[in-house]
């Protein structure tokens, strides 16, 4: 079975494969366990997810993160895994924001799941070219319209998610050639990685990346502007 049809009959079955074999098929595909345990409709055990940690260290690091092209991420990642795992001190709380109600269709329970996978919360998200209201709809309904394509293509580098696989998951049809809009998934590949990272490791993860990418801080968010997308080397 190839990966699109895979990826479509998980999203698309009700409890679209049992948990452990959703677990045999994410390491098959190079995709998280929690994820595909969300896509094919199961709860996530909490040891699959972050610890209890602050939301504004968690917003620093992704945006510190950010600020660091093909190279640094790669020497961030690095970083981030080599640091201690140690046992959660708190329990996860999944991160809510202003407005937050649950969601109302399948795809943006998918999308605010992923999210809640790696610890975001829509405030902590680093720069996407999004506004806040754009992503608000898109974890309560995400319902179809023609933004609909940029709009996954925004958001599948923070998740780690390629583009076609995470089109097939939403049912939207992958356009030839169409490219991340602001970050790869190299970026989101750094989030996964530190998932497990308490907030003292998270803040330490910031100050490391912030030494990488020689950014200084002026006291306010500087995002990137256009992010390292078009410099990904799976795009050359």
């Amino acid at each position: 079975m190839d990966r699109t049809t895979t990826l479509r009959r998980l999203a698309t079955t009700a409890t679209g494969a049992a948990p452990q074999r959703a677990a045999e098929l994410a390491a098959e595909l190079g995709i998280p366990a929690a994820d595909l345990l969300v896509v094919a409709g199961h709860p996530v055990p909490a040891e699959l997810l972050p610890p209890g940690r602050d939301a504004e260290v968690m917003r620093r690091f992704a945006s510190a993160a950010s600020h660091c092209d093909h190279a640094r991420l790669a020497e961030l990642r690095s970083f981030v895994v080599s640091l201690p795992r140690t046992a959660a001190a708190e329990p996860f709380v999944r991160p809510t924001w202003p407005g937050y109600r649950p969601a109302e269709t399948r795809i943006a329970a998918v999308l605010r799941d992923l999210l809640r996978n790696r610890g975001f919360g829509l405030r902590e998200l680093p720069f996407l070219g999004l506004s806040f209201s754009t992503l608000l709809g898109m974890v309560r309904r995400f319902d179809p319209s023609p933004y609909r394509r940029q709009q996954l293509s925004a958001l599948a580098g923070p998740l780690g998610w390629r583009l076609p696989d995470l089109f097939v998951v939403a049912d939207e049809p992958c356009p030839p050639g169409i490219r991340p809009m602001v970050h790869c998934h190299h970026l989101g590949r750094v989030f996964e990685a530190a998932v497990p990272l308490s907030t003292a490791q998270l803040a330490e993860a910031a100050a490391e990346a912030d030494r990488l990418s020689a950014r200084e801080e002026h006291g306010a968010w500087q995002p990137v502007s256009q992010g390292f997308a078009e410099e990904c080397p799976d795009l050359r």
